[in-house]
């Protein structure tokens, strides 16, 4: 696969690319650079920002070639107090989630599966985490942990303060070429990018793709790019609050009662969830019809030319929000049906299921 079609996987999932000279490059000089992507095991069961968002753009990235590696953050859950800091429930999760991604279609074989307690089992990982801290500042690491799902300025531990020294500590130890994350983990991965500077060490390259919203939506908040960004970080779907989540296992009928409870006023698309999980997983071409199905006491079927024009039609009341609420319950279950199914059928990950179901979900 030549570099342009590279750019052009990566750009069509990313929000950001810290920064696109750096990406080429890598690519015309590394057929096989090392990527990552990594979580907390918590939560009790996954959402889909995990089981179908970030399996599908770790599909795209295998195709190109990358040479990738989940790392399952054990001790980072357990510093942040997820499932009431029980290690063995955190790691019983980290094999669960290992389940999910199976169940939503990743060849595993494929991907690299680190366990940050085998990471942080040498002297050499809490030598480069010194290094990282004194080439920052406590304010610069206070400002960060927004990572883990903390606001900034909130009262946290001196445990939670080495969390993000030690995320930024965890790309050098794994050798990591692109960062492949979420928008919320901007700061640690640009934080790793200005200490590899310092350092003279390798510079990563951070990838960040766009936030799924809970469904709750997200209400308008200031104009600016950064008022946005911390907004949508704020109201992301987490696996951490339910009420805020559709999960891989949600049944038909759950998963449309969660959708016809989600935010979605007329006319409005910016922070509507509905719109986020159509860009995000449910339509993966925006330049094809579009065909909702509604009872002919109300119109009968509409077609939208492509997922612009039936944006613009929302946008004038030309589609409803109970007609579009159909439409994407129906998307998200054609996606969801699989990965239920392998739960359903597959002994190891039902049970694997089932115990972490019933774990007490604590932030």
């Amino acid at each position: 696969m030549d570099v342009e079609t590279k750019l052009a996987v990566v750009r069509s999932f990313a929000q950001e690319i810290v920064t696109a000279e750096d990406l080429k490059h890598l690519f015309e000089t590394n057929d096989h650079p090392i990527v990552y992507d990594g979580f907390e095991p918590s939560g009790g069961m996954a959402p889909i920002h995990f089981g179908l968002l970030r399996a599908k753009n770790l599909k795209k990235m295998l195709d190109i070639g990358v040479h990738f590696k989940l790392f399952l953050a054990d001790y980072y859950a357990f510093i942040n107090n997820k499932l009431e800091g029980n290690m063995d429930h955190i790691r019983k999760t980290g094999e669960y989630f290992i389940e999910v991604w199976r169940a939503c279609g990743i060849d595993m074989s494929k991907v690299e599966v680190i366990w940050a307690k085998d990471l942080m089992d040498r002297i050499d990982y809490w030598d480069r985490f010194i290094r990282v801290g004194r080439s920052t500042t406590i304010d610069r690491i206070r400002r960060a942990i927004t990572i883990m799902g903390r606001r900034e300025g909130e009262a946290v531990s001196a445990a939670q303060l080495f969390y993000p020294a030690m995320q930024v500590t965890d790309v050098f130890q794994l050798d990591i070429d692109i960062c492949e994350m979420g928008m919320e983990q901007r700061k640690a991965n640009i934080l790793a990018r200005e200490i590899a500077q310092k350092e003279k060490w390798h510079v990563p390259v951070a990838v960040h793709h766009p936030l799924m919203l809970g469904l709750q939506g997200m209400p308008q908040q200031g104009a600016g790019e950064n008022d946005r960004q911390d907004a949508a970080i704020e109201y992301k779907m987490s696996k951490s609050n339910p009420k805020s989540a559709i999960y891989v296992h949600d049944s038909y009928e759950t998963i449309k009662k969660k959708i016809n409870g989600a935010y979605c006023p007329e006319r409005v698309v910016d922070g509507n969830p509905l719109f986020n999980y159509l860009e995000l997983v449910i339509i993966e071409d925006r330049t094809i019809p579009i065909a909702i199905d509604r009872p002919q006491k109300f119109g009968g079927p509409i077609e939208f030319s492509n997922y612009a024009d039936m944006v613009e039609k929302y946008k004038v009341g030309k589609l409803h929000p109970a007609d579009l609420k159909a439409y994407v319950a129906d998307g998200l279950e054609k996606l969801i049906s699989p990965a239920r199914g392998y739960f359903e059928k597959n002994k190891r990950a039902g049970e694997l299921y089932k115990e972490v179901s019933g774990y007490m979900i604590t932030r």
